[in-house]
Formats: C-alpha cells, sequence, structure tokens
C-alpha cells in the first residue's frame, strides 16, 4: 500500500486527489498540506475535500508528516515544488510533480536532482493525454515534412496562470523531436497585425482562457484539400489525479531519477 501526502490539498486539484487516493486500492492517504498560516490547518481533510470526515488534520508543512509518507504529490507552483523536491531528496521521499509553468532554470534545477530522488514529472497525468502524445510522433513523423502546417490550439479555465498550456507544450515538443526541430526556433506563439505569411516548417500555438473549461487539446496538420485533427478533451480533473496516484504507485518502486508518464505507462 503506497502512503500518498498531497500538496495544496486544499485547491481543486487537491481536493480532487484526495478522491482519487480514496478510490485507489493500492493507495492510501498519509496526509495533506496547504499554505504556511492559513486558516484551514486542523482541517480535516476529508472534509476539505468533500468525501466525509476522515480524521486526518490538514497541516502546513511536510516535516509534520514526513515519517508517515512514501510518495508526494505536487501540482502547485513552481517555487514550492522545487522546495518540496529538495526536502523529498534529503529525506529519502518519492515525488510526483505535475506543476507546469517552470522555466529554463527552474527545469534544468529540477533536473539536478535526477541523481537524488525517483520522480515523475509530467506537464499532463491523463492517460489519454499520453496516449495522445504517441499519435501526435506517429503523425508528425508521416505528415509533418510533406507539406502540411501544424497547429497547436488549447483551451483551459479562466483561473489558469500560465499560457500556453504544459500540455499544449509538450505535445509541440513532442511533434518539434519528432521532425528534427525545436520550438525555441520553430515556435510561433502569437500573431498579430502584419505578421506576414506563414513559414513551412513553424509550429504555432493558440490559447483561451475562460469559463469552467477543464482542458482541451487540439493539433491541427493541415495541407491543400485536407486537415487532419487529433484532439483530447477533459471533462473532469479526476481523470489527472487518478493518472497522478497511478504513477505515484509506480514510483514507489523505482530508483532514483526523472521519469515521465510515457514510462509509468510503459508507452
Amino acid at each position: 500500500m503506497t502512503r500518498i501526502a498531497i500538496v495544496g490539498v486544499a485547491g481543486r486539484m487537491g481536493r480532487t486527489l484526495v478522491n482519487a487516493v480514496q478510490q485507489d486500492a493500492g493507495a492510501t492517504l498519509a496526509g495533506g498540506i496547504v499554505e504556511p498560516g492559513s486558516s484551514l490547518v486542523g482541517a480535516d481533510i476529508g472534509e476539505l475535500a468533500g468525501v466525509g470526515k476522515l480524521g486526518m488534520a490538514a497541516v502546513d508543512s511536510l516535516e509534520a508528516i514526513a515519517d508517515d509518507v512514501d510518495v508526494l504529490i505536487d501540482f502547485t507552483n513552481p517555487t514550492t515544488t522545487l522546495a518540496n523536491l529538495a526536502f523529498c531528496a534529503e529525506h529519502g521521499k518519492r515525488i510526483v510533480i505535475g506543476t507546469t509553468g517552470l522555466k529554463d532554470d527552474e527545469l534544468a534545477e529540477l533536473d539536478g536532482f535526477g541523481d537524488r530522488v525517483p520522480m515523475v514529472f509530467a506537464p499532463n497525468m491523463s492517460v489519454g493525454v499520453n496516449l495522445t502524445l504517441k499519435l501526435l510522433e506517429t503523425a508528425a513523423k508521416a505528415l509533418g515534412d510533406e507539406g502540411y502546417d501544424i497547429e497547436v490550439s488549447e483551451a483551459h479555465h479562466r483561473h489558469k496562470v500560465d499560457a500556453p498550456s504544459g500540455t499544449a507544450l509538450k505535445m509541440g515538443e513532442v511533434i518539434a523531436e519528432s521532425l528534427g526541430r525545436t520550438l525555441k526556433e520553430h515556435g510561433v506563439f502569437a500573431r498579430e497585425g502584419q505578421c506576414g505569411p506563414r513559414t513551412d516548417k513553424e509550429i504555432g500555438f493558440a490559447t483561451v482562457r475562460a469559463g469552467d473549461i477543464v482542458g482541451e487539446h487540439t493539433v491541427m496538420f493541415a495541407t491543400e484539400g485536407e486537415r487532419i485533427e487529433i484532439t483530447h478533451k477533459a471533462s473532469s480533473r479526476m481523470t489527472f489525479a487518478k493518472g497522478a496516484v497511478r504513477a505515484a504507485r509506480w514510483v514507489a518502486d523505482q530508483d532514483n531519477g526523472r521519469y515521465s508518464m510515457q514510462d509509468v505507462l510503459g508507452l
């Protein structure tokens, strides 16, 4: 039985993760962490998540529950995630990271822990999204250099703070790598005014932020006479949460290293 603690347990994703752990026969909830000084410190985690009283109080530090935890799940922000990653490395814990919006220097810092802690890091924990990434790899190799324009569009709820989404960027990276390109050179993230005609090798991105959209991603391969679209739509955060719990169970048995959901799923 994998003992899982959740960072940001009072947030939208944190509450969903509590539900997902409760539904998983191979996992047990070991604790939940809220922001230091939060008025929710001491609140019952089950009541926060809407699953009924669990007799487990929210805490504001990982140190308070570290002895009872095998794997930490973190979907918070880059600063918090990197601090928790350092804690896990120091105390022999494992971690599943779904945090997005990390900058290049933060990603480099994360990579620096690869030989000190087993971690799963993925911009999207959904099984469906990770299968979609494999489809995009196949499609890019077949179509990308044969006159097909490639565009990635994504839509999320109005509260999301980073754009494009981590999932959209991952999709673009998979496509670019399959074609021997890089997003730094060929990614186009804004078009406005007299921007000129599209170039042959660019990978375009478009972003929508509105309402309560959980997450929608579409990649278009378009050429003269036809258009192919590969789409994934999430209607509930539970799909991400179940994937994260699956990753936590998997990483509990792994050696030090940075892993992806592709590794978890054996793709």
